[in-house]
């Protein structure tokens, strides 16, 4: 079978996007997690910027992974995925300008879609999702990122998160995001459908949310009716690829089963051990 286009995989994320449906995201974060995701029947994955921090760097989600490490991993997935991929492109790497050239590199990569958060950088020590900038600042992302982009079906999403913001601001900064070009909202941290419901009246264009799996909000068609189309439900497919290649390599060392699970290795095996100590000397945290 023929790997689609980029373009082609841009448009049928529109269609996504136009439709009246509601799509679960696969997270795809190496190639064969894409190709394995298309053939399950899965209509869109992501890349996920925790995962990317994880699977290049084994580093914790604290903004550490460069653009030109994320987009190398964007590119090997983009050579061979057949399914549109999001790209989480965390706060585009820095400001307005900054942000295009993480478009422009993105694009080439071969990502059918990408958000841009409103988050403050830099990044306070674990505050990397909560602490946003100004929202002039952020539009002036949305636009610059608009400005940057050279295929027009690639698309475009703002994300803010709900759980910083009163529902008021949070339909302000997301009407404003509308206003100026961006495909669509993402939004992290809506805590159930009455919280969704009194954001998504007032925005006129598609919704996309980061769940988590929360239960509150498992309904997909009354989800598809407050206009999201996109939900991102985890990266559990890495978490489990992670705890399969810890089992395969202790059965193979004749260690006997331990009792972790698949997040506590990832906290295990990745750097957080090390990033807090350095943030104790360097940085003088606390926590």
């Amino acid at each position: 079978m023929a790997t689609p286009s980029q373009h082609d995989l841009r448009k049928d994320f529109r269609a996504l996007l136009e439709s009246d449906n509601c799509y679960y995201t696969a997270s795809t974060f190496d190639p064969m997690s894409a190709r394995i995701a298309e053939d399950l029947g899965f209509e869109v994955g992501i890349l996920g910027g925790s995962v990317a921090s994880l699977q290049v760097l084994a580093a914790p989600d604290f903004a550490l992974i460069t653009l030109s490490e994320f987009v190398e991993q964007a590119t090997r997935i983009g050579r061979v995925a057949r399914l549109p991929i999001i790209a989480d492109a965390d706060h585009g790497y820095g400001n307005a300008l900054n942000v295009m050239r993480t478009i422009t590199e993105l694009e080439r990569a071969g990502v059918a879609a990408l958000t841009i958060e409103d988050t403050l950088l830099p990044a306070k020590y674990g505050h990397k999702s909560t602490d946003l900038i100004p929202l002039e600042e952020a539009v002036g992302k949305i636009e610059a990122a608009l400005e940057a982009r050279i295929d027009p079906t690639m698309s475009i999403i703002a994300r803010t998160n709900a759980a910083q913001l009163s529902v008021e601001e949070t339909i302000e900064r997301a009407k404003a995001y509308e206003v100026a070009g961006a495909d669509g909202i993402c939004m992290v941290g809506i805590k159930d459908f009455l919280h969704l419901e009194a954001i998504s009246k007032n925005v006129n264009i598609p919704l996309m949310l980061v769940a988590y799996g929360n239960p509150e909000l498992n309904d997909r068609k009354r989800l598809a009716k407050n206009g999201v189309r996109i939900v991102v439900n985890g990266h559990a497919a890495y978490f489990a690829a992670i705890k399969a290649t810890y089992d395969c390599l202790r059965e193979q060392r004749g260690i006997a089963e331990g009792t972790l699970n698949a997040s506590e290795l990832a906290t295990r095996y990745s750097t957080l051990d090390e990033s807090r100590e350095w943030a104790r000397r360097f940085m003088d945290v606390k926590e």
